[in-house]
């Protein structure tokens, strides 16, 4: 089938399916069954479990996007029986459809659809993020970044990072990778950063993008390598700096410490970004 045609054909058929509660919107898991040709709900049942293994996997919550209900359905003369459903979210349903049989067509061309969609709202982000000032890419790279360290806290303490001081010593090891030796006390010192001032805080967009593809990075690789111990997971986040600092160099870029720090925190440049949009 034309790319075309499989993109406004699966479209309209899953946009048809979207439900709409308390603003939310949602798919119905039985629903979204039929549309993929799994005519036995039971026989859909393994797909939606591979879909929610991806979504952890990812570091998702699987809650947040496969909801249980029960609902009641008519079976004639005025009885009803309680049945089992899932709402899901709009990147639940891209899960499933990831995972469904590519044999069958409507799956094949389901999957074309989502991909063609992801690469479009890619291109749409870099678009829109290549035209903000740099101010702005600060702000939403540092807010990206904290995100992010969330969830390298979370997979860090899965591996055995367990106290402040043991992740103190983690970040440092992912500093000294991509800093060529530095650990954050050094970096600071580098900088001439004041005592108050946090160095992610005072980072240009170009170093924070490298913070942040090393932060994105080495929670990955302990999640996917299912590392366990403090001390393969401080080498872990070691060689992930290490492995961004080489790509930096191959590609002609200045290294991280040698980035000037910027004079105006990103919290000062959010209060004022957030003060002119109100104005």
């Amino acid at each position: 089938m034309d790319k075309v045609l499989i993109e406004t054909t699966h479209h309209h058929t899953f946009e048809s399916l979207r439900q709409e509660e308390d603003g939310c919107e949602f798919w119905s898991a039985r629903r979204l069954s039929k549309t993929l040709e799994y005519y036995e709900y039971r026989n859909f049942l393994p797909v939606i479990e591979k879909a929610k293994v991806a979504c952890k996997n990812s570091g998702h919550r699987i809650v947040d996007h496969f909801v249980d209900v029960h609902e009641m359905v008519d079976i004639g003369s005025g009885a009803g029986r309680q049945i089992s459903d899932l709402r899901l979210t709009r990147y639940a349903c891209y899960l499933i459809v990831q995972n469904g049989d590519p044999a069958k067509p409507v799956i094949a061309n389901g999957q074309t659809y989502f991909a063609i969609q992801t690469r479009r709202q890619e291109l749409a982000d870099n678009r829109a993020f290549q035209q903000l000032k740099e101010d702005e890419k600060r702000v939403f790279l540092r807010n990206e970044l904290c995100e992010h360290n969330k969830l390298l806290v979370e997979t860090a303490q899965q591996a055995g990072v367990e106290t402040p001081l043991d992740f103190a010593v983690f970040q440092n090891h992912g500093y000294k990778g991509l800093y060529g030796g530095l650990d954050a006390k050094s970096i600071h010192q580098r900088k001439g950063l004041k005592k108050s001032q946090k160095i992610l805080d005072h980072m240009g967009s170009t170093e924070l993008a490298a913070n942040l593809f090393r932060a994105t990075q080495a929670e990955e690789k302990l999640r996917r390598d299912n590392t366990k111990g403090k001390s393969k997971a401080n080498q872990t986040h070691f060689e992930v700096g290490s492995k961004v600092r080489q790509t930096i160099k191959e590609l002609g870029g200045t290294m991280p410490e040698d980035l000037p720090a910027a004079e105006k925190g990103t919290q000062q440049l959010e209060r004022e970004i957030n003060r002119k949009s109100l104005e």
